[in-house]
């Protein structure tokens, strides 16, 4: 594609930074370095028409890790590590409602449940026993002790009859919330190029050269905030690519069930929106296929969610499907982001495990304030 000169004046000359990817920690990032650099261009490029990887894609759940996921985290990581990625979540869903409010953004504290499939005893047995001393490790964080025992008052079928229940977890609107991040960065005047595929950075020390699709321009810092597809860009960090399929059903008559729920050490979650249920996960049935940059869906995985949707959710009863889609999360051998310089003019916040609406705001503001 051919540029103007009016084209490459108005938004590709002294530009003063470049951010990569318009999900939840690109935006963030470029309205933190648009407040503590008020006077600077800022440009954000998108590959896709809206938002890429997750940020448009995922369950909208405002969540800090479900009581068998820490305590297996706990197994891996140090304590202190477990503890302060729990904060980091904490204080990520803080700063999103700060920003933007919570009614921009539909948040509602119905509390977040692990359920048990009958099959899983062990595990309800091994996460009964851990919840008083993960509570106390946690404690500080919250105020308050997030972990308890509540009955299946919604029905489910084929679990264990106690979920354990995270008080403070969350729901959101994660169409509202991307509205709103967007439509604060245009009033600031942030510049966002969507359908622009970036192929090449290259820092020549005092400026970075970027190669598009559609046109070549340079700008004097680069933050990556790719998540799922950074190892397009980054050669020495792990973030692996892994796909989550999700399905949302037809309005539901009545619908009493609300909240966030998990179950299967969190590879399945489910919640309420506008009447429907939206019910995703599945990746544990064929990791290496899931482990892909390619959106899709598979019939291992979309019959697996149906079954439970009969057998789990909404036993005996005939429950309609609307649609279906996929995301692209980040993931890694450990679960704390990657916030770091890559370069000297290039930097890059990634790898946000799952966890992007509770780490991504708070990680956009880190990445920002990597530069200076």
């Amino acid at each position: 594609m051919e540029l103007s000169y009016w084209e490459y004046k108005t938004w590709l000359t002294n530009v003063d930074f470049t951010v990569v990817g318009s999900g939840i920690v690109g935006l963030n990032c470029a309205l933190h370095l648009k407040e503590k650099y008020p006077k600077s261009k800022v440009l954000v490029l998108e590959k896709g028409s809206l938002p890429q990887g997750a940020s448009t894609k995922n369950a909208g759940f405002a969540c800090f890790g479900s009581i068998s996921e820490l305590l297996s985290d706990l197994k891996t990581h140090s304590e202190e590590s477990v503890v302060n990625l729990v904060r980091k979540r904490w204080e990520g869903i803080r700063v999103l409602r700060t920003l933007l409010g919570d009614k921009a953004i539909g948040f509602e504290q119905y509390g977040g449940h692990e359920l048990f499939l009958k099959k899983d005893t062990s595990l309800f047995e091994t996460c009964t026993e851990g919840m008083d001393s993960l509570n106390t490790l946690l404690k500080p964080i919250f105020g308050k002790t997030p972990f308890l025992k509540t009955k299946n008052i919604f029905g489910f079928e084929n679990i264990q009859d106690t979920y354990i229940t995270h008080s403070f977890e969350a729901q959101l609107d994660t169409g509202q919330m991307m509205s709103a991040l967007l439509e604060m960065c245009l009033k600031k005047g942030i510049h966002i190029f969507n359908g622009v595929v970036v192929e090449k950075l290259q820092d020549s020390g005092n400026r970075v050269e970027i190669q598009t699709s559609d046109f070549s321009f340079s700008t004097k810092k680069t933050h990556i905030a790719t998540n799922g597809f950074a190892s397009e860009f980054l050669k020495t960090e792990t973030v692996d690519p892994a796909r989550a399929q999700v399905l949302i059903t037809k309005p539901i008559n009545d619908l009493k069930i609300k909240g966030t729920f998990h179950f299967d050490e969190g590879y399945y979650y489910f919640r309420n929106i506008d009447n429907r249920i939206l019910f995703g996960g599945g990746r544990n049935l064929d990791f290496e296929t899931e482990e892909t940059t390619s959106f899709g869906k598979t019939p291992i995985v979309q019959h697996e969610l149906e079954r439970l949707l009969n057998t789990v959710i909404f036993p005996n009863q005939s429950i309609e499907i609307d649609y279906s889609w996929s995301g692209i999360m980040g993931v890694g051998p450990q679960k704390t982001p990657i916030v770091k310089q890559v370069s000297n003019n290039v930097y890059c916040g990634v790898r946000l495990g799952g966890m992007g609406i509770a780490l991504g705001s708070l990680v956009g503001k880190e990445l920002a304030n990597l530069s200076n």
